[in-house]
């Protein structure tokens, strides 16, 4: 594992990389756990402070990242965080995650960020975990008739 000094940058998601963006996949295990790069590209174009970005590894696309400011939380949120399935378990996902905590520090200044996995998504817990974000309050919601039952989790930076 090649750890921090890996190759790994963000991209805004504009006309020149957003097909690209829109092919990258998780398992079939995993769809259930996070939304498509498709959807979350359509809800940045149609609300407000959204912002898309797609991880880059040696100038490859690999993964994508959503972060917006939430209303509700009043506070900034990693909505979605995906990584490729040919690029995963080679240790991408954990110094993409360090390399966006930085990013957003450099952009945002010290504060809260929140993100939220489903509860029995182990992996993804465990890796926002070892990143430093611990677990608050469990919350259930129903989106198109599906319900969701998920771990916030807040990383004071």
């Amino acid at each position: 594992r090649e750890g921090l000094e890996m190759n790994i940058e963000f991209r805004e998601i504009n006309r020149s990389n957003y097909n690209e963006c829109i092919e990258l996949k998780v398992s079939d295990e995993q769809k259930r756990f996070v939304a498509s790069n498709m959807y979350s590209l359509v809800q940045a174009a149609y609300e407000p402070n959204l912002y898309p970005l797609g991880i880059y590894k040696d100038n490859h696309i690999v993964g994508f990242i959503l972060y917006d400011f939430d209303d509700e939380l009043n506070g900034w949120s990693m909505s979605r965080f995906m990584i490729d399935i040919k690029y995963q378990n080679n240790g991408i996902g954990k110094v993409a995650v360090q390399k966006f905590l930085e990013f957003f520090v450099d952009k945002y200044g010290h504060q809260k960020l929140y993100t939220s996995a489903e509860v029995d998504n182990i992996i993804a817990i465990d890796l926002y975990e070892r990143n430093g974000f611990e677990k608050r309050e469990v919350f259930e919601y129903e989106f198109s008739g599906v319900k969701y039952r998920e771990i916030r989790m807040i990383n004071n930076l």
